[in-house]
């Protein structure tokens, strides 16, 4: 049973609960709260409980929790070859949390095929602060030191949930991404949160879960600490 309207919630209400996630709606696909605030606590609260706010800068805060959620376990990247063939071949430096604000800036910017961003100055200092707190990280790849592609997301526990990535140099952003992927495992890692399907991250392994079995994933492995190098300094030098 869904409802016909999505839960609202005050902006100056401290009750940092949402509604189930059964009760998004189905139409739009995920919608399940508008309003609230985008501080640290509410996002902590929200992304360990399969919900992530999305929304145009002439918006409210919305908040969804779609069904199916696409996801990628570690173990299961995919590395194309043609991408086998980038790494070799190309000359760039992968870092991580080298360069966030500049990422996340760049993953905002407005695209060709897009009439606007959804990463709204609000949104932009809400992560930025994320990422001051320890909770919200970068990848950067690196060529010719000019900032090519990247990607940035949250991460919980063993789990890692990505919102945005960019690309400047062809399959710069798939070069940052298979790196990351590297890395959550070598730091006990369980589940990366890809929020919906798209052909390139399926292309890299991505899958469809239900609802339900990814929400009892999070449950799971956001509560479980990584390995105590997690997010520790890391340089790649490829094609050196």
């Amino acid at each position: 049973m869904t409802i016909s309207t999505p839960y609202w919630i005050d902006t100056h209400d401290q009750d940092l609960t949402f509604p189930d996630v059964s009760l998004a709606l189905t139409e739009p696909d995920g919608l399940l709260a508008i309003g609230g605030d985008l501080s640290p606590k509410r996002l902590l609260t929200a992304y360990s409980n399969g919900i992530f706010p999305w929304y145009n800068a002439e918006e409210p805060i919305l908040w969804w929790s779609p069904n199916p959620r696409s996801v990628l376990f570690p173990h299961q990247l995919k590395i194309s070859r043609s991408l086998r063939k980038t790494r070799a071949k190309t000359t760039c430096t992968i870092t991580i949390d080298a360069a966030f604000n500049e990422v996340i800036n760049a993953c905002g910017a407005t695209r060709k095929d897009q009439p606007g961003t959804w990463i709204t100055p609000d949104m932009y200092s809400a992560y930025c602060k994320m990422h001051e707190l320890g909770y919200a990280h970068s990848v950067e790849c690196w060529f010719e030191n000019q900032l090519v592609g990247g990607l940035y997301g949250i991460a919980i526990g063993q789990v890692f949930f990505g919102e945005s990535m960019f690309s400047r140099k062809t399959d710069s952003s798939k070069l940052a991404f298979a790196h990351l992927v590297d890395k959550l495992k070598e730091w006990d890692f369980k589940l990366i949160d890809c929020q919906v399907k798209t052909a390139h991250l399926t292309s890299l392994g991505a899958e469809n879960l239900p609802r339900e079995q990814f929400i009892n994933l999070l449950h799971q492995w956001c509560s479980t600490l990584p390995h105590p190098t997690a997010w520790s300094t890391s340089t790649l030098e490829i094609g050196q």
